[in-house]
């Protein structure tokens, strides 16, 4: 019972995170690969954020945002969210100039053109980038919950057990998040093939 609540935590977590996390790398990615502008003003900066590793951000969100449900999401929204940002962007950007010309002779207007020309072309890429967020999400709340072990969730219990030398418990919770984490990529391998099931008719 205690490892069933402590994975509805870390789901919940994942989930909520990978909302935050992964819609905003998807609409700064749609953004960058859409405008050469944007490209040039956030992209280096963004470039230079991806370099830094996810763990070595923890003391900057601890004392900003305590460690509290708060630093636990922004910390799994980080791990989210550069996998659909890069996904994202290089799929626009490297969309077929035809597509750009079709466009343009058909005069569509930006939502026209999101909606039939470049979401479907970048598709692929983007639902490819999707599964690796939503792994990156399970990973980054394991991580959230070992570095910031309060309020629960399974990576909490474990560390609680590894206290107590509770092997049985250690065990159960590795079993537990090597599961899941092979039943997001799954879930996420389902996603991408239903949603770009077009190209395969």
């Amino acid at each position: 019972g205690t490892l069933i609540s402590g994975m509805a935590l870390s789901l919940g977590r994942t989930l909520g995170g990978l909302l935050l996390g992964g819609g905003l790398g998807f609409a700064l990615g749609l953004l960058l690969g859409l405008s050469k502008i944007s490209e040039r003003l956030l992209g280096p900066t963004l470039a230079a954020i991806r370099q830094i590793a996810i763990f070595a951000w923890v003391p900057l969100l601890t004392a900003w945002f305590g460690l509290g449900e708060l630093s636990k999401w922004v910390f799994v929204a980080l791990a989210a969210f550069f996998p659909l940002f890069i996904a994202t962007q290089r799929s626009v950007a490297n969309l077929s100039p035809q597509l750009n010309e079709a466009a343009q002779v058909l005069r569509l207007s930006l939502g026209q053109r999101l909606r039939r020309l470049v979401l479907p072309g970048a598709a692929p890429g983007i639902f490819a980038g999707l599964r690796l967020s939503l792994i990156y999400a399970w990973l980054g709340t394991i991580g959230a919950e070992y570095f910031m072990p309060s309020n629960g969730g399974i990576g909490s219990q474990m560390i609680g057990a590894q206290q107590l030398l509770r092997m049985d418990l250690i065990m159960a919770g590795m079993l537990l998040v090597g599961l899941t984490g092979a039943l997001l990529n799954l879930i996420g391998q389902r996603l991408e093939i239903r949603a770009t099931r077009w190209r395969h008719a």
